[in-house]
């Protein structure tokens, strides 16, 4: 075990179900099951999917069917969203959903919240068949709608069943300051996008921690950070692995969303300059290795931000690669 790994830290799954510019969405969703059962084996605390639409190359688009088919795969995992969009859907619906897969799988469920739509404005108007302006300043407020349909506090004389009494355990996303400061009002545990947003890592954990109010979710704030991690049995092959997912990056920050590319699409796109240097700055942002640079890296990510559970996202092209690294990350913690 490398010294500076905490092993109190729990390591968790992030798990987008990627699809391969030469797979499809149904070898997509078996792999998230397989990975999930792998990842149990391997130790894993929690196991959450995340909510994306209108991107070709993430399956993830129904957190909760999702769930309900990883949750019936495994047994001691937590399973949850990470996160469910709540400015896409009705409180009551969330709340009926998760409420259910609480019922069916006492105790194990996590029902992680984002603030922002998780998608492109047309895609998200179609999400919420609305016509009036898109925002989400009304959060705070739908937040709490959610909670009480759990409680059945102010839910304007509605009984969301079976959510009623069968809460699961509720968490705040971010990739910003203003997630982290209602998380740390409302006392919940907060899990920070440092995969795509490593800029406002350290400054975000921080107003959580400042702005924290004890609550009866939680006593003392409680931080998990996710973070993408590729580990193979070098530095170079990680290097190598990592290529096209940069570049299914690249793509969609030029609006272009598509399947992850083969290595061979990876090595063949004609990259400019500005690409390049996008991409650089992409991957210098992830902890990418053989088992010794990564142990290095976690260890550094975690004595930073002083998280209290790192959870894992891997985005390869290959899922035997993908398991692999998760195989090499538990170990390292052997």
């Amino acid at each position: 075990m490398h010294p500076d790994v905490p092993t109190d830290v729990p390591f968790s799954v992030l798990d987008l179900a990627p699809v391969a510019s030469d797979s499809t969405e149904t070898a997509a969703l078996r792999n998230s099951l397989d990975l999930a059962r792998r990842t149990e084996r391997l130790g894993y605390h929690r196991y959450w999917v995340a909510e994306h639409h209108n991107m070709p190359g993430i399956a993830s688009s129904a957190p909760a069917v999702l769930l309900a088919h990883i949750a019936m795969a495994t047994s001691t995992l937590r399973i949850g969203s990470g996160g469910v969009m709540l400015p896409n859907h009705p409180p009551l619906v969330v709340a009926e959903q998760f409420g259910m897969l609480e019922a069916l799988h006492p105790g194990r469920v996590d029902l992680g919240i984002g603030r922002a739509p998780g998608t492109d404005q047309v895609t998200a108007r179609a999400l919420r068949r609305s016509t009036g302006p898109l925002s989400a300043d009304d959060f705070p407020e739908q937040l709490a709608e959610l909670s009480n349909y759990f409680t059945g506090r102010d839910s304007n004389g509605i009984t969301a069943v079976p959510a009623l009494d069968n809460q699961p355990a509720m968490w705040l996303l971010g990739s910003s300051g203003y997630s982290a400061q209602v998380a740390g009002l409302l006392g919940l545990p907060f899990a920070f996008a440092h995969h795509f947003s490593s800029e406002n890592t350290l400054p975000a954990l921080a107003l959580y921690r400042e702005r924290f109010q004890p609550s009866a979710t939680l006593a003392e704030p409680y931080a998990m950070v996710a973070a993408s991690v590729i580990c193979a049995d070098d530095d170079e092959t990680a290097r190598e692995l990592a290529q096209p997912g940069a570049l299914q990056f690249l793509q969609l920050r030029k609006g272009t969303p598509g399947r992850m590319p083969t290595p061979a699409e990876a090595a063949a796109y004609p990259y400019t300059d500005m690409d390049r240097l996008f991409i650089d700055d992409r991957l210098d942002s992830q902890i990418i290795g053989g088992p010794d640079t990564v142990r290095k890296g976690i260890a550094d990510l975690l004595a930073a931000t002083n998280a209290d559970e790192l959870m894992i996202t891997t985005n390869v092209y290959d899922h035997a690669d993908r398991v692999r690294s998760y195989e090499l990350v538990a170990k390292g913690r052997e």
